[in-house]
């Protein structure tokens, strides 16, 4: 079923301030082997400071990175492997955000450690990649019920590894990043080549859209003609699945029968007006470290084309034009800010979810 022709206004004031950060979704924020035993890093999510650690035994831990006394950052202290000190008044916290010492009060002052928590968050570690998970604000460690991690088709030959991690930061808000990932018709301008597409070389395109948990799907369909990037790494036109869902992950499953490549993609907003791209890739086509210098070279140019487009999009929306959303094209944008209002208004009637997205055939050029 095709959709109502153009809307206009497309909805891009809404620029991901707290208001618009979705909540109660785990979201990508490192390779598993970037946090090491025995250290913390230092990270912002939704514009909260987050203090990540891994304790000397390996259990990945997240905290407020500010301490509850006078708002210092506690990743300016010290971690011996078990806690987290204060470099200001020395007030230490366990992995769980308990406070064990408060050096400056005397046995019968207040507070004691024993009164004195910090804000913790969920953490978990699947397929080389660590999740964080984003609740309701300052209720602590969350009580509500934890949703299942996004997971990536397993490629036979390497299992859960993965083969490549790429990180981008995008100075946009997280609404522009995702939807100018997702956009379906950008690729023979944005990402034109002499070697897997010429500038200007576009097909029609018909795609089967089915509604996925959180999302929807590009049902299962064999890659374009012009899709020569993936002919040239799998040896041929390989059958594909995508699937897109809330808060801004793409999963990719694409297979010739004879070689393998699932991507995740997924977004992390850092503030209002900063998102994290990352894109993690598994494949089973062999080459070792050659082939992973390649794929590195070659996706991290078309991540940074991205970036590129979407900033001068950011650019130009700035001067608060009018804009549109095509048919069909733009189909998917306007899927993603109904899901999120969807998500937004189910959590405030605190109610199940309904996804809005129903099945759909799209055609566009590209």
């Amino acid at each position: 079923m095709n959709e109502s022709p153009p809307i206009l206004t497309e909805p891009h004031g809404d620029t991901g301030t707290a208001l618009t950060f979705l909540r109660g979704f785990w979201y990508y924020t490192m390779a598993s082997h970037e946090l090491v035993a025995g250290k913390t890093c230092a990270v912002v999510i939704m514009g909260e400071p987050i203090l990540l650690g891994r304790t000397r035994d390996g259990a990945a831990f997240a905290l407020s990175d500010t301490c509850p006394h006078r708002g210092t950052l506690l990743s300016r202290g010290s971690f011996d492997g078990q806690e987290v000190e204060c470099p200001y008044h020395g007030w230490r916290f366990n992995s769980g955000g308990q406070c064990t010492a408060i050096p400056s009060q005397l046995p019968d002052q207040r507070p004691q450690p024993a009164d004195i928590k910090t804000n913790c968050f969920p953490v978990h570690e699947s397929q080389g990649n660590l999740w964080l998970y984003m609740g309701r604000p300052h209720l602590g460690r969350p009580q509500e019920n934890l949703p299942t991690l996004p997971r990536v088709p397993e490629v036979p030959a390497v299992g859960d590894r993965f083969q490549l991690h790429l990180r981008r930061r995008f100075d946009c808000s997280i609404d522009l990043a995702i939807t100018g990932l997702m956009d379906p018709a950008h690729g023979a301008f944005v990402h034109a080549s002499t070697v897997w597409r010429g500038h200007r070389d576009v097909l029609t395109k018909e795609k089967q859209f089915s509604p996925a948990p959180l999302g929807w799907r590009m049902d299962k369909h064999t890659a374009s003609g012009n899709a020569r990037a993936y002919r040239l790494f799998l040896g041929g036109a390989p059958e594909t699945e995508i699937t897109y869902s809330l808060p801004g992950v793409r999963i990719e499953h694409a297979t010739t029968g004879r070689f393998t490549y699932c991507g995740l993609t997924a977004c992390t907003p850092v503030d209002a007006q900063t998102t994290d791209v990352h894109h993690v890739m598994y494949w089973d086509v062999p080459g070792g470290g050659l082939t992973r210098a390649l794929v590195r070279r070659v996706a991290g140019r078309f991540l940074g084309q991205d970036a590129d487009a979407v900033a001068d999009m950011r650019d130009g929306q700035a001067y608060d034009p009018e804009t549109m959303l095509v048919q069909d094209a733009d189909n998917q944008i306007r899927w993603y800010y109904r899901l999120k209002k969807e998500w937004q208004q189910s959590r405030k009637e605190d109610r199940p979810f309904k996804n809005p997205i129903e099945t759909a055939v799209l055609r566009w050029r590209s």
